[in-house]
């Protein structure tokens, strides 16, 4: 119930803020990314608060305070690999803890791909917000490594929390400024 609470304050946060674009009346006419990378992009990072809230409602950030291994293995050595494919997979905070870290990995190789394409296709009109979305998403690894090594010290904790709020905003940002061009590149 805490993920669907935060998730759903999320999704209102996004469509206040897509509004307030929309009246500022935003556009462009040059390429743009292929419109599944920014809305994909979003999807990852708000699955990641999803498991970013059961690692807090599980205190799993209070175990395995390591990093970047989980004590001395890349898998948690109190779970089974077979676990992942459960059901209650949710349920174990070793696993919960697990799937955050590795999807903040997934999500950060992907940002790269993000990066890449910018300077591949010249596509400079989004490299200031492609630069501001790479620094909160490092803002956010680093804060979630040092929330660990603390043991989830409050305000860590809060800081690693409140900083989401700028990136799905500069995310929902970059969805919107490519979303109102009027070019699109084939890749």
């Amino acid at each position: 119930r805490l993920s669907l609470h935060l998730l759903i304050a999320f999704v209102i946060l996004t469509l206040i803020f897509w509004n307030y674009l929309k009246l500022r009346n935003l556009s462009y006419s040059g390429q743009k990314f292929n419109p599944i990378i920014p809305i994909f992009f979003l999807i990852l990072i708000f699955c990641q608060i999803g498991l970013g809230a059961f690692v807090s409602g599980l205190d799993a950030g209070k175990i395995y305070n390591s990093w970047p291994l989980m004590g001395s293995t890349y898998f948690p050595d109190d779970s089974n690999f077979y676990n992942l494919f459960k059901l209650d997979v949710f349920s174990d905070p070793s696993m919960v803890q697990f799937l955050h870290r590795n999807l903040a990995y997934l999500i950060f190789i992907f940002y790269l791909v993000i990066l890449f394409l910018t300077y591949k296709n010249n596509l400079f009109f989004f490299l200031k917000t492609v630069k501001v979305m790479g620094f909160l998403l490092f803002l956010q690894i680093i804060l979630g490594i040092l929330t660990l090594f603390s043991g989830a010290q409050i305000i860590l904790s809060s800081m690693h929390q409140i900083s989401s709020i700028f990136l799905v905003s500069i995310c929902v940002y970059f969805l919107y400024l490519n979303s109102n061009t009027s070019l699109q590149l084939s890749n």
